[in-house]
């Protein structure tokens, strides 16, 4: 049985490599094309901005529109990103695809400094790039071989998964088989197989202090839940493995954050894609997910204790109710009561209430409310 997974995932690696060297050549053939056409150098990329995205009625997530912006050799500036977007094809197909090596962002901002000109003059410019790439070949930076440079999420919870690792298969129950902090979600969750799970529901947590309390107290046992902890802003690999269990396994997703702006945008990366990776929104955005907290009604409701709004905080919630991802009557309705109290509170401020109260009170009550338990 375990030959007979490696060998599933060896032969599904080896198509996404071939996949991927065809459509990063197929770009630099066509750049080659054009200047035997005698056509400037051109490429078009979807412009990423909030003005460009739209809802999908089909995958039920919000994706780029039609506005493009244009990579082009007439200026200075256009023609030195072209060079450089050929160099790092050139070095994705000699060095990862065929040799099966991997490099992280950051490596890849170093690595150019032997590309003389064509060097990237800061990290950022060499993200960018990657994300160019990606929205040009409609493939995941993962089928270039690149590697996020931070460490993984972890979750917690009844379920037993397959790992394919370089040092073969491992089969883990993600809460028998390890220690408290969880099980470490890899970068490339595609390599991971469901085997069976006694889950009812997933709880995606915003903080680490939260998700350990939810250990501590027992939760996931009590409930059949899966605790996947999303570290602030949730990587790539945690929305996708979240997408997975959701499509796959038909678990309910519910997203428990902070009560402020920024933590309401995780909420909507989880949910409905994030503005600057919506070229991957049918890929890692979980539509059925729904919101548990800290709503700005929980703030009055248990009267938590709370900071004050600042000026940034402000504009970002203001911002919000002219984003089409927060364009329905719930999130007006809590976005324009947080405006109206000027208070933002944290998840640990269900504390101030006893240390059992938000997995005793709350969040039953909260579940309950969404039919979830």
């Amino acid at each position: 049985m375990a030959d007979d997974v490696a060998s599933k995932y060896s032969q599904q690696k080896k198509q996404h490599d071939l996949l991927a060297k065809n459509r990063l050549l197929g770009l630099t053939e066509n750049l080659y094309d054009q200047f035997v056409d005698e056509i400037v150098p051109n490429v078009s990329i979807s412009s990423r901005t909030k003005n460009n995205i739209e809802y999908s009625e089909k995958s039920d997530v919000w994706v780029y529109g039609d506005r493009e912006t244009q990579r082009t050799a007439k200026t200075v500036k256009g023609a030195f990103q072209l060079l450089k977007t050929v160099h790092s094809i050139d070095f994705l197909v000699k060095n990862h695809l065929a040799q099966d090596r991997g490099s992280t962002l950051r490596e890849l901002y170093y690595i150019s400094e032997n590309w003389d000109i064509a060097k990237f003059r800061e990290q950022a410019e060499s993200n960018r790039l990657i994300e160019d790439l990606e929205i040009i070949t409609a493939l995941q930076r993962e089928y270039f071989h690149m590697r996020p440079e931070e460490d993984g999420a972890t979750m917690f919870g009844p379920i037993r998964i397959r790992e394919e690792t370089k040092r073969g298969a491992r089969v883990i129950h993600c809460q028998e088989d390890i220690g408290e902090s969880g099980y470490q979600i890899p970068f490339n969750v595609e390599n991971i197989e469901f085997l069976d799970h006694d889950a009812k529901f997933i709880i995606a947590i915003e903080t680490g202090g939260m998700y350990a309390r939810l250990i501590e107290n027992g939760f996931d046992e009590k409930y059949n839940a899966i605790l996947v902890h999303l570290k602030g802003q949730p990587a790539r690999s945690t929305r996708r493995l979240i997408k997975r269990m959701n499509e796959e396994l038909g678990i309910p997703v519910v997203v428990f954050t902070d009560g402020d702006p920024w933590s309401y945008r995780i909420f909507a990366s989880v949910a409905y894609g994030a503005i600057k990776s919506a070229h991957l929104s049918e890929f890692m955005a979980t539509p059925a997910a729904k919101f548990i907290g800290v709503q700005p009604s929980d703030i009055v409701e248990y009267e938590l204790s709370t900071d004050k709004l600042t000026d940034k905080d402000i504009d970002a919630l203001r911002s919000e109710l002219t984003d089409p991802r927060f364009a329905n009557d719930y999130w007006k309705e809590q976005i324009s009561l947080q405006l109206s109290i000027k208070k933002k509170a944290e998840q640990q401020a269900f504390a101030g209430k006893g240390l059992d109260f938000v997995t005793d009170t709350y969040l039953p009550n909260r579940l309950s409310e969404m039919d979830i338990i």
